[in-house]
């Protein structure tokens, strides 16, 4: 047993502050941690604690926690008072990040709301849906989203904004009592069947992914190394568990700062931001990293910079050895993690010695999670064996909403979830071999072939196509398309590419375009074979 290994036993032994105890979860078993908070608001009332300390840092604005408490007061009664908005109902937030998008997430669940975290990059078909599928009360926009709204919307900043707050002004938070297993959040996937799924997260699912952090923090003083005065960076969308449940969320409940990087990601921009308000905690995806490792890091002061971790994509063990190198002080304690947005958080983790030892590790299982390979058939494999990846604990979501089909298919019958991701489990290690088989990761963006094809195979002049996710040394993959063009059209490439834009977001159009007149392989069923595809 390694000290880490003695430290966690102690923490989560009977009595312990991290007690790690079986409880029923959806009518089945779990692990959970016994101590641990049972609605949202627990956290967001506590956090008034923390007075005058930052919140949320922008470029040009800071909210201190005692602030940012008094304006999610403000902005639910608004939403209570002017639009009804109660437990269970939906208020969808349509924005880039900035702190209005969280002050606006802790008014909905202070009600006992659900908050919808809208993709800031979709285009005005894909909003529709997701307000189709949601029908929230009230959509919380930016300028640059209203227009692509078709439902009430309150803006941000603007004047009725402005002038409802004020009127709103010193209203007392009144939370909502909720049950630990009622929704409270709703992100979105990519779906095979070509349209994006809401995973709908639980206050006990929210939570649990607070707890894996508490219980991280309480396992790095243990040895040795106590959080401090950390100011963390956010430079992943809001719309993502990586920044909200496991960054925005956490800050809120130990009193550290979230500095928001806001606009088109910019190496040089992130470091001038992480030098002027002194950094100290960065969790980035690989082609933020890259681009790190790529630039002139000479003329910054990036002192403060102590941890540095990488999520939401693989990541080869070339980049990280190249990031140890840029970054020697912070990248000591480069960490990594498996995870996925129907699992709230990490599945699996892997600790700095770990993955000095096999850069290729996800790590091993959470305490409160479990992880299973199963064939085709559902049986557990032997140790070694490939097979799909499944999950149960009390970070896995409640369902798809609105779409028991969808949620019926993506839990065995024993409560167990399929990811649909392969790998193999080897001396309590996970390693990740694909994910989701067809899908494509471009940066830190999930994109399933089926829905930008969907809305290919829509163009009059296309008879059939594939799309595929190609290597890119910059972003992992970029996304392809070979499409076979009708014996009459003389469509061309831009044509294509425009009638996408307008239908799909920015980053799912394809940059890589394959036009032929020639028909795509197919098997004896008429389903085409992908591996006989001929990208050129």
């Amino acid at each position: 047993m390694t000290d880490r290994d003695d430290i966690i036993a102690r923490l989560t032994a009977p009595g312990a502050p991290f007690e790690i105890r079986t409880e029923p979860v959806a009518g089945r078993p779990a692990k959970v941690f016994a101590r641990r908070h049972r609605c949202l608001t627990e956290l967001l009332e506590a956090s008034r604690g923390f007075g005058d300390r930052e919140y949320l840092v922008t470029v040009d604005s800071r909210l201190t926690f005692a602030r940012h408490y008094d304006r999610v007061a403000a902005l639910a009664s608004v939403l209570r008072n002017e639009y009804g908005v109660g437990r269970g109902d939906r208020v969808a937030l349509c924005a880039a990040n900035c702190p209005e998008w969280i002050v606006g997430f802790w008014a909905a669940v202070s009600l006992g709301a659900i908050a919808v975290g809208m993709n800031s990059m979709w285009a005005a078909p894909e909003v529709a849906h997701g307000l189709d599928l949601t029908t929230p009360k009230v959509v919380l926009t930016d300028a640059a989203r209203t227009p692509l709204v078709a439902a009430p919307v309150l803006e941000f900043g603007s004047p009725e904004y402005r002038e409802l707050l004020d009127r709103h002004e010193g209203a007392p938070l009144r939370p909502e009592p909720v049950d630990e297993d009622d929704p409270a959040v709703i992100l979105f996937t990519s779906g095979t069947s070509g349209r994006p799924k809401g995973a709908t997260h639980s206050h006990r699912n929210v939570l649990a992914a607070v707890w894996f952090h508490l219980f991280n923090d309480a396992v790095a003083a243990e040895s040795g190394r106590p959080a401090r005065d950390r100011r963390f960076l956010l430079a992943t969308p809001l719309f993502h568990i990586a920044a909200l449940h496991n960054l925005a969320v956490v800050r809120l409940a130990v009193g550290d700062a979230a500095v928001l990087y806001q606009g088109k990601f910019d190496i040089h921009r992130v470091l001038d931001l992480v030098q002027a308000e002194r950094v100290t905690n960065w969790g980035a995806v690989p082609t933020m990293l890259s681009r790190l490792v790529e630039a002139d890091l000479s003329g910054y002061d990036l002192s403060a910079l102590k941890t540095v971790s990488v999520s939401s994509a693989p990541s080869t063990a070339e980049l990280k050895d190249r990031l140890r190198e840029a970054l020697p002080g912070a990248a000591a304690s480069l960490s990594t993690n498996y995870g996925l947005t129907e699992s709230s958080t990490a599945a699996t983790l892997a600790t700095p010695a770990e993955l000095v030892a096999d850069p290729d590790t996800a790590g091993r299982p959470v305490p409160n999670m479990e992880v299973r390979i199963r064939d085709a058939d559902g049986r557990p494999v032997p140790d070694g064996t490939d097979g799909e990846i499944h999950l149960r604990g009390p970070q896995v979501m409640l369902g798809y909403f609105n779409d028991p089909a969808a949620t019926a298919a993506a839990f065995t019958g024993d409560g167990w979830f399929r990811t649909g991701d392969l790998g193999h489990l080897r001396d309590g290690a996970l390693f990740v071999l694909s994910r989701r088989s067809d899908l494509i990761l471009r940066g830190a963006e999930n994109i399933y072939p089926a829905e930008v094809e969907e809305q290919l195979a829509g163009h009059p002049g296309v008879a059939e196509c594939i799309v595929a996710g190609l290597p890119d040394p910059d972003y992992g993959q970029l996304v392809a398309a070979k499409v076979v063009l009708r014996a009459e059209s003389d469509v061309d490439v831009e044509e294509l590419r425009g009638y996408l834009s307008a239908r799909l977001a920015r980053y799912k159009v394809p940059t890589a375009w394959f036009l032929t007149r020639e028909a795509l392989p197919r098997n004896a069923t008429g389903k085409v074979v992908r591996r006989l595809v001929r990208w050129e």
